[in-house]
């Protein structure tokens, strides 16, 4: 406890630094008089003309996001109405932030706040936002298979522990609620949901109805609204990430669910384009890429040496129109472990969770599964692919029974195969014994009769 609050102490500066402002425009602000001991991602406030209550003097926070020689541009946490041509910058102190099991079933914003109005304990040691990856060749490898509870990743998409995915999808298809059956199915010591853009309304909806209370028991989630700067929605995803490796280095295992990924993309192209860095691809900046891979690549295997344990993360892209081409969804599927695409024909039949197993991979394979495993799998693979060539012949009646055996058997076979990807199961072994029964099979591991 002394040791937090001496920690604490230490980051109060006897004196503040300020400077003023030169220049307005709606996005962003020019400070001078900061020059040589203000840094890139330093938070400010300024004096705001505009009355308060009572008339009252307020303050805006803000952000230096460029500087140089003539000063610093800065980027507000909200409007920039009321600010005016010489208006007092003020340097202020990013506040330590302190995750702890006391943070478990608590929703915080991108500044590790409670959003609920109620004291949030503190935890042992305060974390950095943004922290390097841990040592490749130092990590371990994939851990086992978890069990998710849905029959379609159970099997044909393995979840390992340590592995990263992505789950590609527009919207309204599902996305939501595949995220809480895993947050509610996956083996995990620990859950970290980051809502990234996510609109207002929906928030309280999604943790007591989508999410519910068995979710939230062993769930911390962190907020940035569609409405707040970008500045905040790309802090909420490093927020996320950085109490999801406060756990891991207390050596627990933790289920991060990042939605989305194109939000903090998207909200990291404004930033930037303010910042002066030249769009590239779709006005997507070149500096993309390598934050969305520094994001993604803190998830994963720990370090055996230092007692870490695992981050398992789930990160979702929206990718409108099925785009799988455009910038972010590109950017990630090259990164990742694995993809997860969602398909709004399938969603539109009725079939959740909406997976197209086909265009979906999952990179813990063939590793995660057994050798009679690996077999019905590379067998439900060849014939969802059979049944999709031969699916416009077969719609249009252009095509006749006993014209192909391996035709007639993927659709014979096929009704069983779409309904077991609609399964909830309750163990692996579960979920492949139905995958079995579906191609009409013996289950892995049990001898023919």
């Amino acid at each position: 406890m002394f040791e937090t609050l001496e920690d604490s102490l230490s980051r109060i500066t006897p004196h503040r630094r300020a400077g003023s402002v030169i220049a307005v425009d709606t996005g962003s602000l020019q400070v001078t008089g900061v020059q040589g001991f203000a840094g890139l991602g330093d938070r400010v406030a300024i004096d705001c003309a505009s009355s308060g209550t009572a008339g009252a003097p307020s303050r805006v926070p803000g952000e230096i996001v460029a500087l140089s020689a003539q000063g610093a541009r800065v980027m507000t946490y909200g409007p920039t109405d009321g600010l005016t041509l010489g208006a007092r910058v003020w340097l202020e102190p990013d506040l330590p932030v302190l995750p702890g099991p006391g943070w478990a079933g608590r929703v915080v914003d991108a500044f590790g706040m409670p959003l609920d109005g109620r004291p949030l304990p503190q935890g042992p040691a305060p974390v950095r936002l943004r922290r390097e990856a841990p040592p490749a060749n130092e990590r371990r490898l994939l851990g086992p298979r978890l069990r998710t509870g849905l029959a379609a990743l159970d099997t044909m998409l393995p979840l390992a522990r340590g592995q990263r995915i992505g789950v590609f999808a527009g919207s309204g298809i599902g996305k939501s609620s595949l995220l809480a059956d895993l947050a509610r199915g996956v083996e995990a010591d620990r859950v970290v949901v980051v809502l990234i853009g996510e609109r207002g309304r929906e928030l309280r909806e999604f943790i007591e109805h989508t999410l519910g209370p068995e979710g939230m028991a062993r769930a911390v989630v962190v907020v940035a609204t569609s409405d707040q700067s970008p500045l905040i929605k790309r802090r909420a995803a490093w927020m996320g990430m950085a109490v999801a490796e406060a756990f891991r280095d207390a050596g627990e295992h933790v289920l991060l669910l990042v939605d989305s990924l194109t939000r903090f993309a998207e909200a990291h192209r404004e930033v930037a384009l303010t910042s002066g860095e030249p769009p590239s691809l779709r006005a997507y900046p070149p500096s993309t890429a390598a934050l969305i891979a520094g994001l993604a690549e803190r998830a994963g295997p720990g370090l055996a040496r230092a007692g870490q344990g695992d981050i398992t993360g789930v990160f979702t892209v929206l990718v409108a129109g099925s785009d799988m081409e455009e910038p972010v969804a590109d950017i990630t599927r090259g990164i990742l472990d694995g993809h997860v695409i969602l398909d709004r024909e399938i969603a539109e039949r009725g079939r959740f969770p909406a997976i197209d197993i086909r265009r979906s991979v999952s990179r813990a394979l063939p590793g995660v599964a057994s050798g009679p495993e690996n077999a019905l799998l590379s067998r439900a693979r060849r014939l969802l692919g059979i049944y999709e060539q031969a699916l416009p012949m077969i719609q249009t009646g252009l095509y006749a029974a006993g014209s192909d055996a391996q035709i007639d058997e993927a659709i014979r076979l096929h009704q069983g195969l779409d309904a077991l990807f609609a399964r909830r199961s309750a163990s692996v072994e579960d979920s492949f014994a139905g995958l079995a029964e579906a191609l009409g099979a013996p289950p892995p591991g049990r001898k023919p009769a």
